[in-house]
Parts: C-alpha cells; sequence; structure tokens
C-alpha cells in the first residue's frame, strides 16, 4: 500500500464499509467506497468466518472498481468489546553514550513497556506513548536524535479478546487482504472525529451502530473509558417490524424514510402506507406512531448509557456528547439524547462528498487516524510486530476500562443515500453547563484510572 494511500474496513452487523483514500498535501480525499450487506456477523463479532468473508470481499470490489485500483492492504477496526486499558511503562539503556537515540532504541523501550502479564486469552491490540524520558528529562515526545544513557517510555496498552481479534483477522486474510493494521473503533473515532478542544477538556463518543452502541471517553488527548451497550439500530428495525406486523425490509426502509428519533417532532397529521403482513392493502400509519416506536426503544439504551457513563462523571465533561453511527441520521436524536443525558449534544456528519452520512464515520476515521500518526507513533506501532508478551493470569481488577454486556445483539442501517433534512417542529434544546474545572476532571481520571 502506498504510503499515501489507505484503506479502511469498517466490518458492521449489517453492512461493512470500505474507503479508499489518499493523503495530498494534508488533506484525505475519498478514492472509492464500497458498501455491502454484512453475512456471518451477529452482536458485532465475526461467528462465520466464511461468510463474513464473502461479504468482505463483495465489500472490497466495489471500492476497487470505483477507486480504479487494486486492493491489497487494509486498516480494519476492532470492535470496543470487552476492551481494556492499563498505563505501561519501560526502560532501556543506551550502550554508547555518544550514540544518539535511534529507531532501534524506540522500538527496544517500546517492547520491554509491553511485557505484561496477561490472561491467555488476551492479546495486545495497540501500544500507545504517552511520553519518553531521557536521563530523568520528561515529557519528551519524540526521542530520537537525543543523546542519552537511558530511555524511558510512559504510556498505555489496549488489549482485547484474542478469539474477536484472531476471527477478524482470519476473514481479512481469506477475503485475500492483508490486516495491514488493526485499529481500535473507538480510538481511530475518537482521535479524529472530535476537535482539539473536546479531546483535551474531555468529551464522550457514542456510535450508535446498529448491532450495538459503544460510548467512548476522549479526555486529555487519551481514551480513558468504553462501554458497549447490547442494543442499537437493528432492534430499531426489528421493534417497528414486530408492533407494525411488517417485513424487516419493509420496517427499514420505513424508518429510514419517515423515523423521528423524538415523537416531539414528529406530526400526528403526516401519514404514510405501509405493507401489512396477511392484508392485499397498504397500512397507513402517522410519523407519531412510528416514532412512538423508535423512541421507546432509544429511551432504553440512553438510559442505560446515562447510568454508566454517570458512575464515572462522564457525562459533566465539557464536552459533552458527541453522536455518530448510523441512527444518529434520525432526525431530533441530538435533542432527545440532550434531554435523557442532561448535557449537550451535537451529531457528527462526515463533510467528505458522498459520505455525509455518520454511517461512514466509523470506516473514515480509520484512514485519517492512521494517515495523521506521527513518525514516532508509526514506529512505536511497528513494535507490535515480533513483540513478547509474558501470558499469565492477572486479575480483571488491574485493567481499566469496558462494561460489557453479554446479551448483545446486531448491527445498523445500511444506508445508502447521504443524510437529508427534514422538516421539523422548534424545540427547546436541552444543555448544561460544565459544573467542574479541566483540574478537576484531570484529578478525577487521575485517580479512577491509575
Amino acid at each position: 500500500m502506498n504510503s499515501e494511500m489507505y484503506v479502511g474496513l469498517d466490518i458492521g452487523t449489517t453492512s461493512i464499509k470500505v474507503i479508499v483514500a489518499e493523503k495530498v498535501k494534508g488533506q484525505m480525499n475519498v478514492l472509492g467506497l464500497g458498501n455491502e450487506r454484512s453475512e456471518g456477523i451477529s452482536r458485532g463479532i465475526i461467528v462465520d468466518i466464511d461468510k463474513a468473508s464473502e461479504s468482505i470481499r463483495k465489500a472490497v470490489n466495489q471500492a476497487e472498481e470505483k477507486a480504479g485500483i487494486q486492493i491489497n492492504d487494509v486498516i480494519v477496526g476492532i470492535p470496543a468489546n470487552q476492551l481494556k486499558i492499563e498505563p505501561c511503562s519501560g526502560m532501556v539503556a543506551i550502550s554508547d553514550q555518544s550514540r544518539e537515540i535511534s529507531d532501534e532504541d524506540v522500538r527496544n523501550v517500546t517492547v520491554s513497556a509491553m511485557i505484561k502479564n496477561l490472561p491467555p486469552e488476551r492479546e495486545i491490540v495497540d501500544t500507545l506513548a504517552d511520553e519518553f524520558v531521557v536521563d530523568g528529562f520528561d515529557g519528551i515526545k519524540d526521542p530520537r536524535g537525543m543523546v542519552g544513557v537511558r530511555l524511558e517510555m510512559k504510556g498505555r496498552i489496549i488489549t482485547g479478546p484474542k478469539t474477536i481479534i484472531h476471527n477478524v483477522k482470519k476473514a481479512v486474510q481469506r477475503a485475500g487482504l492483508n490486516p495491514a493494521a488493526v485499529n481500535n473503533m473507538s480510538l481511530a473515532q475518537g482521535m479524529t472525529i472530535l476537535d482539539d478542544g473536546e479531546q483535551d477538556f474531555g468529551t464522550v463518543l457514542i456510535d450508535l451502530g446498529g448491532g450495538q452502541t459503544t460510548a467512548s471517553v476522549i479526555h486529555d488527548h487519551q481514551l480513558k473509558f468504553t462501554t458497549v451497550d447490547s442494543e442499537g439500530g437493528e432492534y430499531i428495525t426489528k421493534d417497528i417490524s414486530v408492533v407494525l406486523n411488517t417485513s424487516l425490509e419493509s420496517a427499514e426502509k420505513i424508518k429510514r424514510d419517515y423515523g423521528y428519533a423524538d415523537e416531539i417532532d414528529a406530526s400526528e397529521n403526516n401519514e404514510f402506507p405501509i405493507e401489512v403482513v396477511g392484508q392485499s392493502q397498504p397500512v397507513r400509519i402517522s410519523e407519531k406512531y412510528l416514532a412512538e416506536i423508535i423512541q421507546a426503544r432509544l429511551d432504553q439504551i440512553f438510559t442505560r448509557m446515562d447510568k454508566s457513563l454517570s458512575s464515572i462523571s462522564a457525562l459533566s465533561l465539557p464536552g459533552g456528547v458527541v453522536l455518530t453511527g448510523g441512527v444518529a441520521a434520525l432526525p431530533g436524536i441530538s435533542d432527545l439524547a440532550a434531554d435523557r443525558l442532561d448535557t449537550n449534544v451535537r451529531v457528527y456528519i462526515p463533510d467528505q462528498m458522498g459520505l455525509r452520512h455518520p454511517s461512514f464515520s466509523l470506516a473514515l476515521s480509520l484512514v485519517t487516524y492512521r494517515a495523521n500518526m506521527s513518525e514516532i507513533q508509526v514506529l512505536v506501532r511497528s513494535s507490535l510486530e515480533g513483540k513478547s508478551v509474558v501470558t499469565a493470569q492477572q486479575n480483571d481488577d488491574d485493567f481499566i476500562g469496558n462494561n460489557y454486556n453479554d446479551d448483545m445483539i446486531t448491527e445498523d442501517v445500511n444506508y445508502e443515500t447521504e443524510i437529508t433534512e427534514k422538516p421539523r417542529k422548534d424545540k427547546k434544546s436541552v444543555s448544561k453547563v460544565a459544573k467542574n474545572t479541566k483540574g478537576m476532571f484531570s484529578r478525577f481520571y487521575k485517580d479512577f484510572f491509575e
């Protein structure tokens, strides 16, 4: 893969998206897009490698045709299921005092930081260097070229279930592709969707996918916490199908065409026809009735998210909440979320032509995150290859991270079109002024995550 050409692969429960992009003069230009319905994926996890690989291949073929290139290497996303984060540190001696610190020294200190007692079922997904220390001088972002006798690295490792990681890689390889980089989805989205201030002072990013809903807390430009809820857009579609006695295909279509997240925004007078099983003639229902079905499920999701995020005071962060993912396209979703979570909320929509829909945010984040990595970040990450990690049992209390729910279901809407505005009634938005200062949040996270 050309150093300026990147291919992102988002393996979702109901759709697989492939984005081919090129970085030119600091800007990401999208050259091709593939979007294929998923097979062999349940609850955000690959359960049938053969079926998943076939869906991946179809999506990649679409992207190849549109971009006019052959795709070999891809940047694939790993879901946040059972994600765990813990601090790490390493130290190596620089043998020659007159020798400048080299790439090899950085790799060596990174490998030393990754020597951890991990449970046999877990694997390191990523290693992040927060700072380097040369002979006691800390706060160094890139130590190469400096002279010293001792090099230290302080950072974090992100681990995930070995089974999930293996199945993702295997499906990609069986599709005839090379998983050149495996990135955590929450990290890639948080570092690209949120602006500098949001990453610095603290923001909650909620990805409303079809199979599940994932919340990530970004603070001090670091991924601090993730939690996964077992429900997403697919549940909304199933609710519509059951309540209205219509097919899943019909339920998906009316959700996309007529759905509102908040019943306040929907009209009782605007009606539309639906095909009902067992009836020869379509039945007409109102936008408001449909919105009541949708809102009921969203209320459950936001209520559980509120409980989980409030337990660590994340909803008091100044950045509030940023929504993305396919479900975030529903009109009125930001006001509903602001009311249920009692904080300021905005929806992220990619601004690239042809991708103006939140369902494309993850695939785009994967390529953007990789393209914007610094040389030192790439070097540290390269140390994952050939690393030596001690395998042993470790108490889960030593890890930081994810509240995992085993009862997960399936992924989101396979939106084919860009998001368009629907007329909506005026409604007072709900926002909350942050009550704490950045320093207070820093102390909280220092206590919570160390």
